[in-house]
């Protein structure tokens, strides 16, 4: 059953031009039954928001910000969350900012049993992704047409998002598909991403430049694939080890 989710957005702290990429992505784990914008709009520079609010069904919530130095979106956001939360509406939350604020607000969320998904550009703290059963950076969301387009535009630039395959990512994986190795070594891919998922929310293979986590573990040539038959027939079981 898909999860029924609020999406929360700090409208003072995502650039507007992700949301479409978002909203499609967040429809991969759950229903979107509430979302919401919070910022204060009679500043100009939230005017770009209101056509893509209308084509995404989005709900602007005004929050005036009453003393200088204080983030009143942040307050207004989180009284939501947790309102939303008592009424019992839903089982998950996205929250889509690049704050740290909001890290105490998604470990209570999952205190309370709620999975929450966190959205932000790749300079959110480490923190608030910590504290998310899984976090994504926006800036892989871009689709193909705008990928190929920012390429053209300035190919040094678009890859200069992709992140290094560093010996901490290749351990990772590494000590993972050990964590769940049979006796000859073999762990079910599936339960290898799942795994990884927990012990890093912001691990994601578009991070490093390929769609899936298969792709990714061939190009490091360190760990052996297997594919096997699955019971049902219609599709393959992958499975990895380590190379000895």
């Amino acid at each position: 059953m898909d999860l029924k989710l609020a999406v929360l957005i700090d409208g003072d702290n995502i650039p507007s031009e992700y949301v479409k990429e978002m909203m499609a992505e967040i429809a991969k784990y759950g229903n979107p039954t509430i979302k919401r914008i919070y910022g204060d709009w009679t500043k100009p520079n939230l005017s770009k928001w209101k056509n893509i609010l209308l084509e995404n069904a989005i709900t602007p919530i005004q929050q005036y910000g009453y003393t200088r130095g204080k983030n009143a979106t942040d307050s207004a956001m989180i009284i939501d969350a947790m309102d939303i939360l008592y009424s019992e509406k839903v089982n998950g939350f996205c929250l889509v900012s690049s704050d740290s604020d909001f890290t105490r607000l998604a470990t209570r969320l999952r205190e309370a049993g709620m999975t929450v998904i966190g959205l932000g550009e790749k300079k959110t703290p480490e923190p608030f992704i910590a504290a998310c059963d899984r976090f994504i950076y926006i800036e892989i969301l871009k689709s193909r047409d705008e990928e190929s387009e920012v390429e053209t535009r300035s190919a040094k630039a678009a890859k200069s998002e992709v992140d290094k395959i560093t010996p901490k990512v290749i351990n990772l994986i590494a000590t993972t598909i050990a964590d769940l190795a049979d006796e000859d070594g073999w762990a079910f891919l599936g339960d290898v991403g799942n795994l990884l998922q927990k012990k890093q929310p912001n691990f994601d293979s578009r991070n490093y430049g390929f769609q899936k986590l298969t792709p990714l573990i061939k190009s490091i040539g360190k760990f052996e694939i297997d594919q096997r038959e699955s019971p049902k027939g219609r599709f393959k079981l992958i499975y990895v080890r380590n190379k000895s």
